[in-house]
């Protein structure tokens, strides 16, 4: 799988968690700890994200997602 293609599904994840939060937040009966769950999680894809990116451009290769 190529950096792009790899950052690209990440980023597709993280889009996913983004509306899976919204919807749980709107929800009267979601407790705490699924939203800190999803919230975790997308934070760690965001970060994966950014190192990626981050070694892409040291790497010479400058993917254009965000």
């Amino acid at each position: 799988m190529s950096l792009n293609s790899h950052l690209a599904e990440l980023v597709r994840r993280h889009q996913v968690l983004e509306k899976q939060l919204e919807t749980e937040l709107h929800h009267p009966a979601t407790s705490d700890l699924k939203l800190l769950e999803l919230k975790r999680k997308k934070l760690h894809l965001k970060d994966e994200i950014e190192k990626l990116q981050v070694n892409g451009k040291a790497n010479g290769k400058t993917p254009a997602l965000h």
